[in-house]
């Protein structure tokens, strides 16, 4: 170790610099990673993935059945058309609420632990991709440690 003011070779666990007097205290130690800052911008990135995913059936489904669909055949029920138009409005949100929750979560929004959380929930019937970020979200971000810590992310964010 040297002195930061005049340079002097100094010895371990000394305080003071032999030459000129200064004080000398060795470097804090770098804070530690915990386990949501490690998980968090993965989560998040998956997120987005699995939601873009789901905008595509939904946006075929929107195109194809957002009017009248001349070209089912002809003995299905009336239902049929709004139905199906229906569930691309289900895909097409899914996908949305899916992207803001990542975007969230890589910006470290206050809100999108939360968020995540209860669509982690939702996804878990969706198996196998849905049911597989679900629970890693479960295991990366509901705990109570990571809830204290996300948090403390979320106020250095802001």
């Amino acid at each position: 170790m040297f002195c930061d003011k005049c340079g002097t070779q100094m010895q371990e666990g000394t305080s003071f610099c032999p030459a000129c007097g200064a004080r000398f205290a060795p470097a804090p130690p770098m804070p530690g990673r915990g386990r949501v800052a490690g998980h968090v911008r993965t989560v998040g990135i998956l997120w987005i993935v699995l939601s873009l995913f789901r905008l595509i059936p939904g946006a075929v489904l929107w195109g194809l059945f957002r009017y009248n669909a001349r070209f089912l055949p002809p003995g299905l029920p009336f239902f049929i058309p709004g139905l199906l138009h229906a569930l691309s409005i289900v895909f097409l949100a899914a996908g949305l609420v899916g992207i803001a929750a990542g975007w969230g979560l890589l910006n470290r929004e206050p809100w999108a632990r939360t968020l995540a959380i209860v669509l982690a929930f939702l996804n878990l019937l969706d198996v196998p991709f849905g049911t597989a970020l679900g629970i890693y979200t479960l295991w990366a971000l509901l705990p109570e440690q990571s809830e204290r810590e996300y948090q403390g992310l979320s106020e250095r964010a802001v």
